[in-house]
């Protein structure tokens, strides 16, 4: 029901925009937010938006940089990536969840709906 997508490679210094649109119920959930997992990582969070006031959360590691957001009309939540470095290279997943606190949304095991993961792939 979470599809994410507008991953790719990218240089240094460059952007991208991911998207994560929903087709079914998933977006009368509350928060929306982005993940990514490294090779041998574990997955670690990215950013985060509530869906009804827009409150944003972000990893100190991507803060100024990248740019969660919402299109309510269209069931979509994009995050903006600009200034990618390589360290930025991981899939990129979409999830979320109706029941988190703010809290608690650093923590992947809380989310109940994921997208399938999209690759991005920034080269120095």
């Amino acid at each position: 029901q979470l599809q994410a997508c507008g991953g790719g490679p990218a240089q240094a210094g460059g952007s991208l925009r991911l998207s994560c649109a929903n087709s079914g119920r998933t977006f009368g959930r509350i928060v929306v937010a982005w993940f990514r997992q490294a090779p041998g990582e574990e997955r670690e969070f990215v950013a985060a938006i509530s869906l009804r006031g827009g409150t944003t959360d972000y990893a100190d590691t991507v803060k100024g940089r990248f740019t969660i957001s919402r299109d309510t009309a269209k069931s979509t939540v994009y995050q903006q990536m600009n200034g990618l470095k390589p360290e930025d290279t991981a899939v990129y997943y979409c999830a979320a969840d109706g029941t988190l606190i703010r809290s608690s949304w650093t923590n992947p095991t809380g989310y109940d709906y994921w997208g399938q993961g999209t690759q991005v792939t920034v080269s120095s």
